[in-house]
């Protein structure tokens, strides 16, 4: 063989390389789902604000990264009904060509969406929804579960009622998955606390009037009442309360609150309750930085929800660029071997069962006369640890973890 045919033959391979390279993102595109509650309950938690979040991933990745590839985002209101995602997930995999459905707040809508995630071999990244279920039981290798659950939000704030004194509890509890995970894991850690459990009541999802609920746990002789429920719902439960009387006499644990629900009760309904997040904006320069660009499009400051959904879409894309593949198996392994470090979370890491791990904050609402700027809503009182606040995977049921 002649020089002229070695360069020749040099010349065809590296065309090859290169176009098996860039043939190996299909389409030469990735296509991100934003699946959320855009009109519902949980529509300030998540909702159009998450749109928000996904959008500004997908812009400073595309001018941090410069890809090679496009990168398209679509959404959909599931209108906090498992059917309607399930059946919205599937036509987007199938039809639309999407690589991953995200957000996906409503435990049942997450466990749905999982599942035609896991039978379409697409990707399945969950911020909004809590019940650990989706890294137990239900776990599967195409879902990770970025930004809570109820073991870390009960492991948080049900520790400090009880060790400060709140030793009886009464839960008033969404009757649906999320809402009985809630209950399950703030008891649990409550008795592990020296404390008991003395009633319960489960209300319909969403609900509205929640006066028979509240009488109920009025005349329980509780100490504290746990709401295991979340935005519209923990809104309404928080109001009603203070309407009947039933605050200050028995305090409430927002087991799961965010800052919108502070935000549109007000510091003076709010005041001295304690709650854990995974986010809160004004944290750190870094926080307030990303957060105050969010205000900027949002009018709004991000919930950990929101937050965490731009956290999660922007690793899943820098995995998919450093392997140049959006190969579901190749780009889960990626994201798994590489550690979070972002505003969201530092030393972050995704285990075998798919949930992401990082710190948690146990913070309390300040006073009206503590607060002084709009948003300054939160004293922090401790760091959780990632390793504390989350459940340990001695103890998950998930099939993919080795014992």
């Amino acid at each position: 063989m002649t020089l002229n045919h070695i360069a020749k033959a040099a010349s065809l391979a590296l065309v090859a390389l290169a176009t098996t390279a860039q043939a190996q993102v299909s389409d030469g595109m990735v296509k991100i789902g934003v699946l959320t509650d855009l009109s519902g309950v949980y529509s300030d938690v998540s909702g159009p604000g998450t749109v928000v979040a996904t959008k500004m991933a997908v812009e400073d990745f595309i001018a941090s990264e410069k890809p090679g590839f496009k990168v398209e985002m679509v959404s959909a209101d599931h209108q906090n009904k498992a059917d309607i995602a399930a059946n919205k997930a599937r036509e987007w995999f199938e039809r639309d060509k999407v690589d991953v459905a995200s957000e996906l707040v409503t435990t049942s809508v997450a466990l749905a969406v999982q599942k035609i995630a896991k039978e379409k071999n697409r990707i399945a990244l969950i911020s909004g929804a809590a019940s650990t279920a989706v890294t137990n039981a239900n776990c599967n290798d195409v879902t990770v579960h970025w930004t809570y659950d109820t073991y870390a939000v009960a492991n948080g704030t049900a520790k400090a009622v009880t060790q400060g004194g709140g030793k009886k509890w009464f839960f008033l509890t969404a009757d649906y998955a999320f809402g009985h995970a809630l209950e399950k894991d703030a008891s649990a850690v409550v008795k592990a606390n020296g404390g008991e459990v003395v009633g319960t009541v489960r209300h319909p999802f969403p609900g509205s009037d929640f006066s028979s609920f509240l009488l109920k746990a009025q005349s329980s002789g509780a100490q504290v009442i746990g709401l295991a429920n979340a935005g519209g719902d923990t809104i309404n439960a928080i109001k009603q309360a203070a309407e009947f009387g039933v605050t200050p006499k028995q305090p409430l644990a927002g087991l799961l609150m965010f800052i919108t629900d502070v935000h549109s009760l007000g510091l003076k309904t709010t005041q001295g309750m304690y709650l854990t997040e995974g986010f809160y904006w004004d944290l750190n320069d870094e926080t307030r930085a990303w957060s105050k660009r969010f205000f900027a499009q949002h009018k709004r400051m991000p919930t950990m929800v929101q937050a965490g959904q731009y956290s999660s879409v922007m690793h899943y894309l820098k995995a998919v660029k450093a392997i140049n593949s959006d190969d579901t198996p190749k780009v889960m392994a990626q994201m798994k071997k590489m550690p979070v470090n972002d505003f969201f979370a530092k030393n972050g890491k995704i285990r075998d069962d798919g949930r992401m791990v990082h710190d948690m904050y146990l913070l309390q609402v300040k006073k009206p006369s503590e607060s002084k700027t709009p948003w300054d809503y939160y004293s922090v009182k401790a760091t959780i640890p990632a390793a504390e606040a989350f459940q340990p995977l001695s103890e998950s049921t998930c099939p993919l973890v080795k014992k």
